[in-house]
C-alpha cells in the first residue's frame, strides 16, 4: 500500500470523530511497520486522548521503527491532553507522514518541527486537499474565533421553498432528511429565524440514531418566540439561544425560567446584528453554525458576509407561482455582473433528489 491509501483509511478513521470532538479537530492516524498495520486510533471525544496517542496505545506490537501517518499535524502543546510529539518520541516513531498543517497558533508548524530535531523523518501533505476539507470548520474556527457557516435550504427544480400557500413539507424525499440529520449532528448549532418558528414551530434536534443535537439558535428581534413552542419547552433538555434587540429585560424572564439563554444585541437594519451574534457564539466555543432558516435570514446572511458554505438541495418538483418563497429574498441585486459566487459545487445523489455544495467566494 501506498502512502495516499494509508492516509485515505485515517481519514475514514477521523470521521469517527463526528459530534463528538467539537471544537477540536477531527484526526485519524495509522500506524504501519514492516508493511503491516500495527495500531489505528481517532480522537474520539472532546478532552479525551488525542489520535496519535489511541493509535500508540492500540498497537499489537512495539511501534518503535514505525511509520504513523496522521490528517493532521501532531500538537506540541499541553491543553486538556500531553502533547502528542512526546508520546511519538517515547514510542521510536521512526517516520510519520502528515495530511495537513495545524493552524492552530500553538502548533502551527512546531510538531514538525520538533520531531525534524529529534530525528524523526517527516513527510508533509499526503491528500491535503481532503485533509483540509475534513477540518475546514476547525481551520476556521481557530483562526477567526468565529463559527463556520453553512447555509442549508431546500428547493424544487424551479427554485421554490415552498408552495403559494406556505407548504413547504416535504420538499425532499426521506434519503436527504436522513443527510440533513447527520449534519445536525456534525455541526454546533443550528440556526432559524423567529419566523421560522412561528410558521413551522421546529424542534430542530438531531434524529440521527446516536447523534448530538445541536444548540438550537432563534434569531429573535422583538422577542415573539412563543413560550410554548417546541424550542422553549425543550430547552432544559437541549440549548436553546434567543438572540434578540429586545431593551425590556422583563420581556426575557419567562424565557430565562424555561432554560434559554437570551442575548440582547445590536440592531442592524431593522434586525439582530449576525456578526456581533457569531462572535458570541464564538466565546461561547460554538465552531459551527447550520443556519436552516427563511429567504429573509438567508439574505441577511449572505448580505452582510458571514457565510462560508452553501448546500442546496433539489428536489425533481416544480411548484410554480409567482409569490411562492424563494431561497434568498432581501431586494437582491440589479446586475447579474455583481452576483454572489461560489465554487464550483460537489454533488451528491440522495434518492431522487440532488445536494449541492459549495464554497463562498
Amino acid at each position: 500500500m501506498t502512502d495516499e491509501n494509508y492516509m485515505a483509511l485515517a481519514l475514514a478513521l477521523a470521521e469517527r470523530g463526528v459530534g463528538k470532538v467539537d471544537p477540536n479537530p477531527l484526526v485519524g492516524a495509522v500506524i504501519v511497520k514492516d508493511g503491516k498495520t500495527v495500531g489505528t486510533g481517532w480522537h474520539a471525544r472532546f478532552g479525551g486522548p488525542h489520535a496519535e496517542r489511541n493509535a500508540l496505545s492500540s498497537c499489537a506490537e512495539d511501534p518503535k521503527g514505525a511509520t504513523l501517518y496522521v490528517t493532521l499535524e501532531p500538537c506540541c502543546h499541553w491543553g486538556k491532553t500531553p502533547p502528542c510529539t512526546d508520546a511519538i518520541l517515547a514510542a521510536g516513531i521512526r517516520r510519520i507522514v502528515i495530511g495537513s498543517k495545524d493552524p492552530n497558533p500553538l502548533v502551527s508548524g512546531g510538531g514538525v518541527t520538533l520531531l525534524r530535531e529529534h530525528g524523526v523523518e517527516v513527510t508533509e501533505g499526503v491528500l491535503k486537499p481532503e485533509c483540509d476539507a475534513l477540518n475546514a470548520v476547525f481551520f476556521h474556527y481557530i483562526q477567526t474565533k468565529t463559527p463556520f457557516v453553512i447555509l442549508k435550504y431546500a428547493m424544487t427544480a424551479d427554485g421554490k421553498t415552498a408552495t403559494v400557500t406556505g407548504a413547504s413539507k416535504w420538499i425532499t424525499g426521506e434519503t436527504a432528511r436522513q443527510r440533513v440529520q447527520r449534519d445536525r449532528n456534525r455541526y454546533a448549532a443550528v440556526m432559524v429565524g423567529v419566523g421560522t418558528v412561528l410558521a413551522d414551530d421546529p424542534l430542530l434536534t438531531c434524529r440521527a440514531p446516536d447523534g448530538r443535537s445541536p444548540v438550537r439558535v432563534v434569531c429573535d428581534t422583538h422577542l415573539k418566540t412563543p413560550l410554548g413552542s417546541q424550542i422553549v419547552r425543550a430547552a432544559k433538555e437541549v440549548p436553546a439561544i434567543l438572540a434578540t434587540c429586545e431593551p425590556d429585560k422583563e420581556r426575557a424572564l419567562p424565557y430565562r425560567a424555561a432554560g434559554c439563554d437570551v442575548l440582547t444585541l445590536p440592531e442592524e437594519n431593522g434586525r439582530v446584528k449576525l456578526r456581533a451574534l457569531l462572535s458570541v457564539l464564538g466565546e461561547k466555543g460554538l465552531s459551527s453554525v447550520l443556519l436552516e432558516g427563511g429567504g429573509t435570514l438567508n439574505a441577511s446572511a449572505l448580505e452582510v458576509g458571514v457565510v462560508n458554505r452553501v448546500q442546496i438541495y433539489i428536489a425533481p418538483k416544480i411548484f410554480g407561482g409567482a409569490s411562492a418563497k424563494t431561497p434568498v429574498m432581501g431586494t437582491g441585486i440589479e446586475d447579474p455582473a455583481n452576483a454572489l459566487l461560489l465554487s464550483p459545487p460537489r454533488v451528491t445523489v440522495l434518492g431522487d433528489d440532488l445536494l449541492l455544495e459549495s464554497e463562498v467566494l
